[in-house]
This record gives C-alpha cells, sequence and structure tokens, in this order.
C-alpha cells in the first residue's frame, strides 16, 4: 500500500520554458493541499518579478512565469527561501464559504437513486451530506467548478451510465465518492441532488470565480421559497455570500 505524505524535500519540475511545477506530496490529502494553499499565498504576497500566474492542484502548484523576466534556476532559489520561512509568513485562516441547496425536486432527479443505491432514505441523504465541510482541493473542469474532499462513503455513488447533455447551472451533485457543484450550464454524468441559486461564475463580475482553491463549501439546506428568494436577490445584486473562518488549520 503507498503511503500518503508530504515529500521531505519539495520536487521541482520543469513544465516547458514558461512554467514549473512545485511538487509538495505524493497522493490527495488535506495535509498535501494546506501546504500547496500557504506556497500560494506566500508567492502571492511576495510578488516575484516575472510570476504570471499561479495554478494549485490537489498536491502541486503550477507557476507560470515570463522567460524575459525571470529564470528557472532564479525561481526556484526564490520558491525554497519562500518555503523555509512559510511558519513566518501570515497565512489567514481558510474561510468557510455557505452555499444554500435546495434538495430534491423536479430540477434534481437524482436524489432517490443515490438514496436506494445506498439503502437510506432521501432525508438521510441530505443531512449526510449537508453535514460536512468540504475542502476544496482545487478549480478546474469548467471555470470556477470545485474538486471538493470530504464526502461521506455512506452517499457515494457511481456515475450516470448515459451522462446527461445537458446539466443546469448550479446543480450539486454525486459522481462515486465525490460532490461538486456544476458552475455553467455543462453536459455531465453526476447524480444530481440538489441545486444553489448561488453564482459560482459570473463572467461580467470584478471577480469571475467565487470559490478558491484551500477553502471550504457548507452545503445548508433551504426550502424552495428561500431558494427563489435567494435566487432574485442574487439576480438584483443583493445577496451576500455568508462566511466564516474555519478554526483549524493543518500547518
Amino acid at each position: 500500500m503507498r503511503v500518503i505524505k508530504i515529500y521531505k524535500e519539495t520536487r521541482y519540475l520543469s513544465a516547458g520554458d514558461r512554467a514549473l511545477v512545485i511538487e509538495f506530496g505524493n497522493k490527495i490529502s488535506e495535509e498535501v493541499n494546506s501546504k500547496v494553499r500557504s506556497m500560494t499565498i506566500a508567492i502571492e504576497k511576495e510578488g516575484i518579478e516575472g510570476v504570471v500566474e499561479i495554478i494549485p492542484t490537489y498536491r502541486s502548484l503550477t507557476v507560470h512565469y515570463d522567460p524575459m523576466s525571470t529564470s528557472y534556476s532564479s525561481l526556484i532559489e526564490h520558491f525554497e527561501y519562500l518555503e523555509n520561512k512559510l511558519e513566518k509568513i501570515d497565512i489567514p485562516l481558510p474561510e468557510i464559504i455557505e452555499i444554500p441547496t435546495f434538495y430534491g425536486g423536479d430540477q434534481c432527479p437524482d436524489i432517490a437513486n443515490v438514496a436506494q443505491h445506498n439503502s437510506i432514505s432521501v432525508d438521510e441523504v441530505i443531512n449526510i451530506h449537508s453535514s460536512k465541510d468540504y475542502l476544496i482541493y482545487m478549480l478546474g473542469f469548467t471555470p470556477g467548478f470545485p474538486y471538493l474532499g470530504g464526502m461521506d462513503e455512506k452517499i457515494a455513488t457511481p456515475r450516470l451510465e448515459t451522462p446527461r447533455t445537458k446539466i443546469k447551472k448550479g446543480s450539486v451533485g454525486i459522481a462515486g465518492s465525490q460532490t461538486g457543484i456544476y458552475p455553467t450550464d455543462s453536459p455531465g454524468g453526476w447524480q444530481i441532488i440538489g441545486k444553489t441559486p448561488v453564482d459560482l461564475y459570473n463572467a461580467y463580475s470584478d471577480s469571475p470565480i467565487l470559490l478558491d482553491s484551500g477553502n471550504y463549501i457548507k452545503f445548508v439546506p433551504v426550502s424552495w421559497d428561500e431558494y427563489k428568494k435567494i435566487e432574485k436577490a442574487v439576480k438584483e445584486n443583493r445577496y451576500k455570500i455568508k462566511k466564516y473562518p474555519k478554526k483549524e488549520r493543518l500547518i
């Protein structure tokens, strides 16, 4: 069995002539991802000349840079220096973002499938799904799509045998032991159990992506009436996302 661990020495890998990868561990874990988040924030705070973009993943960072302004070797020296003083850098606590979610109904056709597959009731599916804080490991697939960790195996359910050609934005789904939210209309094969009126992606906003990797999501069940009220407030730009610091930090 392969052991989940943080590498004793961080690995630096070339990714062409304009990017490098900083790899912290050999498998997906909250501890490794916490290191990813801390290093992302440290690099952003440092404002290193030549760094164009930082892309966090499950267990690594990809750093795109301008080779006319800096070099692969000088960046590695700078990143090693930052890593050695991570404990002295002010890394804010991750936040928990509440995502109001209506479970079931005509727009959420698969919640009964999830219940039946796991031999539990629909109410139990809702209670289990909304009881966790889900770590946002990374964003991808479509703009703002969160790859979440922490779902209870009691509601794990295989993907649909035949994917749908269109799943509406805001749909909350389950695929295997993962859960996630569709930020935009998209094809997909996840079991749809809920829907949120909150925009995870808004191309016309100053900050188009709502979520950040390293933070957490908390699904909060709401009634259909509450859903419609929030939906209206979102459209009128009146809705305020509820978020607060998560008290624990792994490193």
